[in-house]
This record gives C-alpha cells, structure tokens and sequence, in this order.
C-alpha cells in the first residue's frame, strides 16, 4: 500500500488494520487487507498479491476490460432491476444459473460490492463470481440512474467474472490501484467507451 512502517504499527496499535500475532510476530492475511485496503479507499500496490512464478501470470486488468466490455445507461426502476439488467450483460456460460446469481447479489450487504469513491462501486474481496474455465472478464456498467447502496449512491459499477477465487483476488488487486490512479478514474467520470478504458488501463501496466 506504500505505507511507512510506523503507520502500519500506529494502525496494529489501534486495531485498525486486520492481522493477527504469531508468537510476538505480526501476520497479515492478503484478502483480509485488500478487503480493508478498498473500504478505506487506498493505493493497493499489485505486486503484494502476485509472486515470482513466471507460469503463474497475473490477470490483465486491459485483457479484462475486453472481455467484460463496457455498458451505458444501464437502466432499472430499483436496485433489483438493476442487478438483473447487470448480470443479463455478464460473459457466463451458458450454464450459469444468472437467476440464482441475482438471488446471492440481493442477499449480500451493499449487494456484495464496495463503494470506492466518485459514484464507483467495486465487488467485495469475500464475494467472487467464480465460472471455472472462462476468461477473467471485467464489465463496466454506467447506470442510467444512481442507486443506493449502503450508505452512498452508485452511478458506475464495476463486476468481474473470473475461473478462480485466486484470480478474483489479484484481479481485484489490479482494480483498485487502477482506481487509484487520476488517468482511469477520471475516463470512467466522464463516460468513457471500452477502448479509452481499455488503453488507460494498459498504460497503467506497463513496466514502469
């Protein structure tokens, strides 16, 4: 997250950062901070989900943006509309029971997605979409009209689809330092079509 040492002990101190000791050592779960790191609304650095393993490559937040594509005006007269209107538009295979996905959506708090600032809503840590065998998709759908969730309203929401619990974690990971960044927030501000989100997206992955 690209915090000083202090500030984690200051926050360990508080009991505002989640982590447990070991044996008078600290151990921090990855999806624990994620999940902390986005309510909170801070720069997540990917590296600390990813590892060294040359086979094992992190999914592409770009390469996901095309396969989940992007959808304006998204209309619904409630929230529940909403997520129907949503999930119809998500790449799942044929199989997939979409019904039973609203139901687990509707079930969650905030509908299983965190607010992160500017109207955007992101999927919770703890509540994957998990369809075995596809490709990580992420979809972009700009709401026709706001709608509450929690405490905030919604105007964009974000939903992934991915073949892996592991895969969602690093996806998720990639989202918000994406969001954290001025370029990709502000082309999802103003509307933007797939292949601007798409481009400020892979800016972002280069090496630096």
């Amino acid at each position: 997250m690209g915090t000083s040492e202090r500030q984690i002990y200051r926050w360990v101190d508080d009991n505002e950062i989640p982590c447990r000791r070991v044996r008078d050592q600290l151990r921090f779960n990855p999806t624990d901070l994620l999940e902390w790191a986005s309510a909170q609304r801070m720069p997540v650095h990917v590296e600390a989900f990813e590892d060294d393993d040359p086979h094992d490559r992190p999914p592409s937040l770009a390469a996901a943006l095309k396969v989940g594509s992007v959808h304006h005006d998204v209309g619904g007269d409630a929230v529940e509309a909403v997520l129907r209107a949503i999930v119809e538009r998500l790449v799942l295979p044929e199989s997939f029971d979409r019904e039973l996905l609203v139901e687990a959506m509707l079930a969650r708090e905030a509908c299983g997605l965190t607010m992160v600032g500017d109207g955007i809503a992101i999927p919770q840590v703890r509540n994957p979409i998990v369809a075995p065998g596809t490709r990580p998709a992420a979809t972009v759908c700009y709401l026709s009209a706001p709608i509450q969730l929690g405490s905030e309203l919604a105007r964009t929401l974000i939903i992934t689809v991915v073949p892996t619990v592991r895969t969602h974690l690093r996806l998720l990971a990639r989202i918000a330092h994406a969001l954290a960044e001025p370029e990709l927030r502000a082309a999802i501000g103003r509307r933007a079509g797939l292949d601007e989100l798409e481009q400020a997206a892979a800016h972002l992955e280069r090496p630096a």
